[in-house]
């Protein structure tokens, strides 16, 4: 896919626009699954969360991934695309009793990560399997917004907690077959990563009938030229040799899963607006764009980096611009970023936008969410309609204030 490409799709779907490349989902895919080549029984659970179009979806199950989901609808969603319930692992966070009971229900591989749901749980349903969810209070990824392995986290049992652990399992004789972990997003030091993974290994030797061990992901994807990223290859070379040896240690060779989001989708995403307005004050040159974090909320909720060119004037003398939304809020996407020169109507696009960004869209104040086109097989294809004023009605209901009449 090129920038005329994204021209193109522009002009025949509208603006702002999503569009991603199913080309570079799959490239990223293969360089995972070839990093882990040696290990016999791998797993890749693609995480909806980060982008969960039902077209999205089905492309993953045609790469031969599983599903890693977060809550009931993101289970129907895939059910929906066609995956089997057992490609499917449910890993929620905060939910009640009833909804996991509900998600058992629908044949899918469980994952909790509450001492008190899990004795809950496991008083109701002892046969059921069950993954549990530790938390390693390994700090990975350097952003507190986006690290979810350390000590104050909401997600996982800490692993100092494992004798408790322990005793609700032998009480409720419940089914563990799997261990999991996930440290956050944005790895970059695989030594971090390998020093959780002993956690896991040692946490794994305290039960005796697993069928598989589940590593996260959260690696890192570069956001700009000169950034860098996960050494998959690196992690995969250290990492396969030391699954191996503990498989020989445990007695059986385990599946081993992983459930990358950001690392697939995010580099094929690119997000397409119009520049509305150049507004000039005292000290800022601002770039005035047709959106907001209504469609992209990252930068503004943990700041992220996306690299924005211009696509219509892309070899023009180059300008510093603040680059902010339409919202009648703070929404700057870009301080003073070095742009090809604007003019009102230009296009602008955003990268490494398939990651969390339109996944994490709105309607604040009242506006339409964007289209969706996925790039495949050279051609572009709506996998999602731009939303209309009936849209936003849809699920209001009007209550009707016809004057009261006094009684004498």
């Amino acid at each position: 896919m090129n920038n005329s490409n994204l021209i193109d799709i522009a002009s025949e779907f509208g603006k702002p626009v999503y569009v991603y490349d199913s080309e570079k989902i799959a490239e990223q895919y293969h360089r995972l699954t070839a990093a882990f080549s040696k290990v016999k029984n791998l797993r890749i659970n693609y995480a909806t969360k980060a982008l969960s179009n039902i077209s999205i979806l089905k492309f993953m199950k045609e790469l031969g991934s599983g599903l890693d989901t977060v809550s009931i609808q993101e289970v129907k969603l895939g059910l929906a695309a066609g995956f089997s319930p057992e490609a499917i692992l449910y890993t929620p966070n905060g939910v009640s009793l009833k909804e996991i009971e509900d998600v058992t229900k629908m044949g899918v591989q469980i994952n909790i990560d509450n001492l008190s749901l899990l004795e809950q749980f496991g008083a109701r349903h002892p046969k059921i399997p069950v993954c549990i969810r530790i938390n390693p209070h390994v700090m990975a990824g350097g952003n507190s917004n986006i690290s979810v392995g350390h000590i104050d986290s909401k997600f996982g049992i800490s692993i100092h907690q494992i004798p408790h652990l322990l005793r609700i399992v032998e009480n409720t004789a419940m089914n563990i077959n799997g261990i999991h972990m996930h440290t956050g997003s944005d790895i970059l030091d695989i030594g971090v990563f390998l020093h959780a993974a002993e956690i896991l290994f040692d946490t794994a030797k305290n039960f005796k009938d697993l069928e598989f061990l589940d590593f996260g992901s959260g690696f890192k994807v570069p956001y700009h030229a000169n950034d860098i990223d996960t050494n998959i290859e690196d992690l995969g070379e250290q990492l396969t040799e030391r699954f191996v040896d503990f498989c020989a240690e445990y007695g059986r060779d385990l599946q081993l899963i992983f459930e990358p989001g950001k690392f697939l989708v995010s580099r094929a995403g690119h997000f397409v607006t119009q520049v509305n307005v150049v507004k000039q004050t005292t000290s800022t040159v601002f770039a005035q764009v047709d959106s907001g974090f209504n469609h992209l909320i990252r930068p503004m909720l943990y700041g992220s980096h996306h690299d924005i060119e211009n696509l219509t004037n892309p070899n023009g003398k180059e300008r510093f611009y603040s680059v902010v939304g339409y919202i009648c809020e703070t929404d700057t996407f870009g301080n003073n970023r070095k742009i090809a020169e604007l003019t009102e109507g230009d296009l602008l696009v955003f990268r490494n936008a398939g990651a969390y960004c339109f996944s994490m869209a709105s309607n604040y104040n009242s506006r339409y969410r964007p289209a969706e086109v996925l790039w495949h097989n050279n051609q572009a294809h709506l996998i999602r309609k731009r939303e209309t004023f009936e849209d936003l009605l849809n699920n209001q209901i009007e209550v009707d204030f016809n004057p009261v009449t006094t009684l004498e």
